[in-house]
């Protein structure tokens, strides 16, 4: 269900970014912490649908949020919320919604109890707040235990219990950081469907994570930094066409490797196999998607036996090795 979030007896909030500024703006940011560069020389703009953050734990994803909600001045460059400098003018603030990576939540609180105490501090009244919490309570799938105790949630149900704090205040902007991490896969699921939801709405999401497949689940606008450095911004599907400059390799467990091998080999995609013992075969490839894709087809045409068919340089390390020249 999709919250029906009205704004009566709301206080009033800041315009939303005008058609050509763009929600998110950073120009030449930087953080440095003496001679620790957090983050160098950042410049983007996004404004809706869900965008996702990847990189490596210290790569500077967390510090890039801290600075999009004024928990950090930056070093250099300006940072605009909703075409705003935050510093000069909190206000954008009322339209932002931010799911810290760590946060302390009160145990001894239900959950709209929680929810709802976030939404008074907005401005609403006790029946508005216990209202709006009970309708993002729903949007992310927890309304039949509102009235449980936090403490005796699950790691999937405390973060979507901090997904529903956030969204208490319609906010234009949500910036979620690592929302999946210790989530169980059902729960995983569960937030996915929440993050593709709200990007439907027209929000402007960001989620970060250093999972590829995650953020591939989600989305395929990227933006992905590296050693405080963004080094690839847009659409996932474009940059692993570029990938196909560099071979690819795709491992096959089954009962007789060298059948599969053999028919295999016969594929124009493949220039290279070996064979770590009977069983396992790795394939060499410069068109990791075109044969990734007929792979199926080929191993039922000759009904080979096949247990797994793995990717072990399809990840974020292998993206990052590509993107930085092999420095990842």
């Amino acid at each position: 269900m999709i919250p029906d979030v009205t704004q009566q007896g709301r206080p009033a909030q800041p315009a939303t970014a005008a058609p050509n500024v763009p929600v998110v703006y950073f120009q030449g940011v930087s953080k440095s912490y003496g001679r620790i560069h957090a983050l160098s020389n950042i410049t983007l703009g996004l404004s809706g649908g869900v965008t996702g953050i990847l990189g490596m734990n210290g790569a500077g994803k967390s510090t890039l949020f801290k600075l999009l909600m004024g928990k950090l001045r930056p070093s250099a460059g300006e940072v605009k919320l909703f075409g705003i400098n935050p510093w000069k003018n909190p206000s954008p603030y009322a339209k932002v919604g931010f799911v810290p990576e760590h946060e302390k939540m009160h145990d001894w609180m239900t959950a709209l109890e929680f929810v709802s105490t976030f939404a008074r501090l907005h401005g609403m009244t006790r029946d508005e707040a216990e209202k709006e919490a009970m309708r993002v309570l729903t949007f992310v799938g927890l309304s039949d235990v509102a009235n449980k105790e936090i403490g005796r949630f699950s790691k999937g149900m405390r973060q979507r219990t901090k997904i529903a704090h956030a969204l208490v205040n319609d906010p234009d902007l949500i910036i979620l950081d690592e929302p999946l991490q210790g989530c169980d896969p059902l729960a995983r699921t569960t937030i996915m469907n929440v993050i593709r939801e709200l990007g439907k709405l027209g929000r402007t999401v960001l989620v970060s994570s250093h999972i590829l497949g995650e953020i591939e689940r989600i989305t395929e606008q990227i933006i992905i930094l590296h050693q405080g450095k963004l080094v690839a911004l847009g659409n996932l599907h474009a940059i692993r066409e570029r990938l196909d400059q560099i071979p690819h390799t795709i491992r096959l467990v089954g009962e007789d490797a060298r059948a599969m091998a053999k028919d295999i080999l016969e594929h124009p995609a493949v220039f290279g196999l070996s064979f770590p013992n009977d069983r396992e075969l790795l394939i060499q490839t410069y068109h990791f998607g075109e044969l990734h894709a007929q792979l199926p087809s080929i191993i039922v045409e000759n009904n080979h036996k096949v247990s797994l068919i793995d990717n072990p340089d399809d990840d974020l390390e292998s993206l990052l090795r590509y993107l930085t020249g092999g420095a990842a």
